[in-house]
């Protein structure tokens, strides 16, 4: 098997699956249990929150456990709106979006909320110019994401920061999702950021929203002690456990996978660049983890089950996008054809240069097969 949609969802890593085990046998307490065993489950909690804090230079407080980045997302955006909506109801965000921002921002337009999208330049990165043309004393909220699921476009967090400090009643809301453990992050100027373990070889159904302590926001779920009054529910012990080794075992080789992974996208990029219609979209601003490339005039599904044939796995848009054309795709290049054929090649440091090779050559039999379908 080639396993090529890393961006999509990561294996579980071995030590963290290990954790959840050991600890869902060893810790069976409900952490809001007051006798023995519910104190220890409790405890498990607060040293895993501990290292999580610190792995991400963080107060604990700070952090507030979800099921995954669209609970944080979610929970950021209505909780900001339905928090502070006395001061304006203006939001900004880009076309560069998860589908889990742009959900909840479409249920706030219908409420009444007006949602501006931030221009972008030629290469996806957003116009400081006109964001700061955008941004009134009735924005409460900035949400844009550090790292674009689909094309890996990396956004400079740390200017667009400076521009919303100018206005002290906006927040800026970070979706962290494809950024963590891929590139260096900093929190300190953000107000909000969204985490979800199963990009980063944790288990799916964990999930965190960073929310600096000044903040306050209106909950999603009510009801039920939990580890914060912003999300009710019985902690999930196990899960924060084996989060918190997620975490500390992807960021520490960060740098020599950033380093590897640039050689397997180059090496990809170099073998499919000599086909006359297929077009990179990624490009020099982009995580190396992630190339999208169209293929003109073949359908993205048709792609996909091709290379299915031979045991190869790959993604269309984000595995929650909906519709036959690529958003980002079409906001990047204005152009639909692209934007109907795009592919989603993600790489990872488990990849292995023969699994590239091997795609390559697979791709050149589906690339031929297609364009004699099409005579």
């Amino acid at each position: 098997m080639i396993y090529l949609d890393y961006s999509a969802t990561t294996p579980t890593n071995n030590d963290v699956l290990k954790t959840f085990v050991e600890t869902s046998k060893k810790y069976i307490g409900n952490p809001n249990s007051l006798h023995k065993l519910g104190v220890e489950a409790n405890n498990l909690i607060e040293a895993a929150t501990r290292q999580i804090a610190d792995l991400l230079n963080v107060k604990e407080k700070e952090i507030i456990y979800t099921s995954g980045s669209s609970e944080s997302n979610n929970t950021a955006i209505k909780g900001i709106a339905f928090k502070y909506q006395n001061r304006g109801k203006h939001i900004i965000t880009t076309e560069f979006e998860h589908s889990s921002i742009y959900g909840p921002l479409t249920y706030l337009q219908k409420l009444g909320f007006k949602i501006d999208f931030v221009k972008c330049d030629n290469k996806g990165i957003v116009d400081l110019e006109d964001l700061e043309k955008l941004l009134t004393d009735e924005t409460i909220l900035v949400s844009i994401c550090a790292v674009n699921s689909e094309i890996g476009i990396v956004q400079p967090l740390d200017k667009i920061a400076k521009i919303i400090k100018k206005y002290p009643k906006c927040f800026f809301h970070v979706d962290m999702t494809q950024g963590l453990g891929k590139i260096k992050i900093d929190l300190n100027d953000i107000d909000l950021a969204s985490f979800s373990a199963h990009k980063i070889y944790g288990i799916k159904g964990i999930g965190l929203l960073y929310k600096k302590e000044n903040i306050t926001l209106e909950p999603l779920i009510h009801g039920g002690k939990s580890t914060t009054v912003f999300r009710s529910g019985t902690p999930a012990t196990s899960l924060i456990a084996s989060f918190a080794k997620a975490i500390r075992l992807i960021l520490e080789n960060i740098d020599t996978n950033y380093v590897y992974i640039t050689k397997l996208n180059n090496r990809l990029k170099s073998g499919l660049n000599k086909y006359p219609d297929v077009y990179v979209n990624s490009n020099e601003y982009c995580i190396p983890n992630i190339l999208n490339v169209s293929v003109i005039g073949v359908k993205p599904e048709t792609m996909l089950h091709a290379l299915e044939r031979y045991d190869i796995y790959i993604s269309t848009q984000t595995a929650c996008s909906t519709g036959i054309i690529s958003k980002s795709v079409y906001a990047l290049t204005k152009d639909e054809a692209k934007a109907k054929s795009s592919i989603r090649i993600s790489l990872s440091h488990l990849t292995k240069e023969e699994e590239i090779d091997y795609f390559l050559e697979k791709f050149d039999i589906c690339y031929k097969e297609s364009k004699l379908c099409k005579e």
